[in-house]
């Protein structure tokens, strides 16, 4: 999965906005404001950050070695660097709904109200 293929993919889920808030070359994904995926467009080869479970963060970087890191500028127990070229496009999307579904499942009532409502 390339970069765009992936923006396209996170952009197609419920409530997501995209923005470069920290500089001009690392592109963030939200979801109704809050962060799920970031991806350094200056990188080379191309790469994501996404929320994990701790355990299942481990288990893919061991399973995935030199493919999957622990995020870089990021909580270490909570978000790997995966390299987008590099893995399934199926474990991608499913890294990224996961990614997704966590930062949701943190939500206040009132938030998961306005995301249903969307």
């Amino acid at each position: 999965m390339n970069v765009e293929e992936f923006r396209r993919y996170c952009l197609a889920k419920k409530g997501v906005t995209e923005e470069f808030p920290f500089d001009k070359v690392t592109l963030v994904f939200k979801v109704m404001g809050k962060m799920f995926a970031l991806v350094p467009l200056e990188r080379v080869p191309s790469q994501a950050n996404l929320k994990c479970e701790p355990e299942r963060a481990q288990q893919l970087r061991v399973e995935h070695d030199g493919v999957v890191l622990p995020a870089y500028h990021m909580s270490k127990t909570h978000w790997n660097t995966i390299y987008l070229e590099q893995l399934p496009a199926d474990l991608i999307r499913e890294l990224t709904d996961l990614s997704y579904d966590l930062v949701v499942a943190k939500f206040t009532k009132k938030l998961k109200a306005e995301l249903d409502a969307l």
